[in-house]
């Protein structure tokens, strides 16, 4: 069987799909390396300082990106228990790029899989996003829903729902509450959903600098899921820039 993942796949994907940001940065630096090594004599030291101040935060963030997607084992999903029982039904969500559900099919064969994508253009509008989804295609199978609206799916049926890396992508807070609620209406009482994000924390400040703002906060992320009835039994650093929550319907913790 085929691996799931290439080598460097992580860092390569950010790097194609924000290439934009890279080619701001490359032509920076290449300017301010010209003129540290032949621009007026006293501009010198500023433009070598420019330099550091350019390359240094790019090189970290594609260091620390390469560690977490490609290097720290996050997309084996061991950090994701196996479950005794399985759990008949496992949800799926994504945000127009889908990363988890090809995982959670080889992880979970007996079970069946139900994929999610609450991607909107008109409300998730990074361009990244749009570069993924033209590279690569929906998993079989998938379902477009929207946040705003009920999930087609009864109560109390799902044994197992998974958002990973993805509902940060709900940026309107009452949006993202509205959303959560749907996820416990439909999760079954003994059932667990996963969320699995990077936290606008000093360790993802120090990874990404001001891109660490596309992150919630985890003050953020704990009053969504209050909200929306759901408690926290679990809360594990899979790498010290990345958080998982493992929620329960508020009242059935283990």
């Amino acid at each position: 069987m085929a691996p799931l993942r290439k080598p460097l796949q992580g860092v390569c994907n950010v790097v194609r799909f924000n290439w934009h940001f890279y080619l701001v940065a490359g032509g920076l630096a290449l300017a301010l390396a010209l003129g540290w090594l032949a621009g007026p004599v006293v501009l010198r030291p500023w433009c070598g300082v420019g330099l550091a101040l350019v390359l240094l935060p790019m090189l970290v963030s594609l260091l620390v990106t390469a560690y977490v997607y490609d290097g720290s084992g996050l997309y084996r999903f061991g950090w994701l228990p196996a479950r005794a029982p399985v759990p008949a039904t496992v949800l799926s969500l994504s945000a127009g790029f889908d990363e988890s559900s090809a995982l959670l099919a080889s992880k979970y064969p007996a079970a069946s899989l139900l994929p999610l994508d609450f991607y909107d253009a008109a409300r998730h509008t990074e361009v990244s996003i749009q570069r993924a989804r033209r590279a690569y295609p929906p998993y079989p199978g998938t379902q477009a829903v929207d946040t705003r609206a009920a999930l087609p799916l009864a109560d109390d049926s799902v044994g197992l729902a998974v958002a990973f890396l993805a509902a940060h992508e709900i940026r309107d807070a009452a949006e993202r509450d509205a959303f959560f609620r749907e996820l416990a209406r439909v999760l079954a009482p003994t059932g667990t959903l996963v969320v699995t994000e990077h936290l606008r924390d000093p360790a993802n400040f120090l990874a990404y600098t001001i891109g660490f703002l596309h992150f919630h906060s985890r003050r953020t992320w704990l009053a969504t899921f209050q909200a929306a009835g759901l408690q926290v039994e679990r809360e594990v650093k899979t790498t010290p820039f990345i958080t998982t929550f493992f929620l329960r319907q508020h009242g059935h913790a283990a």
